[in-house]
């Protein structure tokens, strides 16, 4: 029996700039797409390059209103507005070929444009629960969607896994962030937290390590385990197939012990070496195949 139809040569070129495009700018999502089967792994590419588009906004525009007008843009291709523009946009050529060939919900990606517009502006994160609301519509509905394309359609029954993977990768991915965030005059910590333990927006713009910003950290950092825990359990009732969608969450454990040891939360951004990172992955997806959870549960 034949496989899948090749894609036409542009086509082909384009998902394989949207891989490029994750392997050079979001190695973890690179690297866990590798255990994906193709077909699945260019359409996780398109969907992983299309939010590092989106995600990266604040990185390419200086002011608000150019980063608005760009994030516009793409809600326009994904409504069916702009489907004329694309030919000389690879990342927009997959991501309009997955829509069409794939069950992916365009409001789901229309949501996390919608999110993303908080990064343009220097608004301080208001709540804890707005934190936790933003991670859901980006990093959660990432896992989301990746996962509904590894196994051929949506399915609400991962949405608590999905929910909880998501913000405790987002959050941890932000505590991490912290050093370039701050030089950029942005604050993602939560001012009610800054605020019940003495700190402010201005601790973190003017990266001052007070003890408003530590103990808020530490905070964020059981909050992570809480969301671990809860995705750990939610795991043992997704399917196998879907798992590539998840396994970035095999890399918060470390990164978590890493923050922790950090003696300067405004230093360097923290890390393991690439090659740990991938090592990391690999492992977990080695005890996926063997029923066993992608991670051991750090100390709450």
């Amino acid at each position: 029996m034949a496989g899948p139809a090749a894609p036409p040569p542009d086509l082909a070129r384009a998902y394989e700039h949207c891989a490029q495009a994750i392997r050079t700018h979001d190695r973890d999502r690179f690297l866990a797409s590798l255990f994906a089967p193709e077909p699945g792994r260019r359409h996780l590419c398109a969907l992983y390059a299309f939010n590092l588009e989106v995600a990266r906004v604040r990185e390419v525009v200086r002011e608000p209103l150019p980063g608005e007008m760009r994030l516009q843009w793409w809600r326009d291709l994904i409504e069916g507005l702009g489907r004329g523009e694309v030919s000389g946009h690879p990342v927009a050529m997959a991501l309009l070929d997955t829509l069409a060939t794939r069950d992916v919900p365009r409001p789901a990606l229309l949501n996390l444009i919608e999110a993303r517009t908080f990064d343009l502006y220097d608004d301080p994160m208001p709540s804890l629960n707005d934190l936790e609301g933003y991670a859901g519509e980006t990093a959660s509905v990432l896992i989301q969607l990746s996962a509904g394309l590894l196994l051929g359609r949506q399915d609400a029954g991962l949405a608590t896994a999905s929910g909880h993977a998501g913000v405790a990768i987002a959050i941890t991915g932000l505590m991490r962030a912290l050093p370039i965030h701050a030089a950029r005059g942005q604050c993602y910590l939560p001012l009610d937290l800054l605020g019940a333990f003495g700190g402010s927006r201005e601790d973190v713009v003017t990266r001052t390590a007070s003890a408003g910003v530590r103990e808020t950290l530490a905070t964020l950092r059981r909050r992570v385990v809480h969301h671990l825990k809860a995705s750990q359990d939610a795991l043992k009732h997704v399917p196998a197939a879907a798992i590539p969608a998840f396994l970035p969450l095999a890399l918060v454990p470390g990164d978590l012990a890493d923050l922790t040891g950090a003696s300067d939360p405004f230093g360097a951004v923290v890390g393991a070496p690439p090659l740990v990172r991938q090592w990391r992955l690999w492992r977990a997806a080695q005890r996926a195949r063997a029923g066993k959870p992608l991670f051991t549960l750090p100390d709450a």
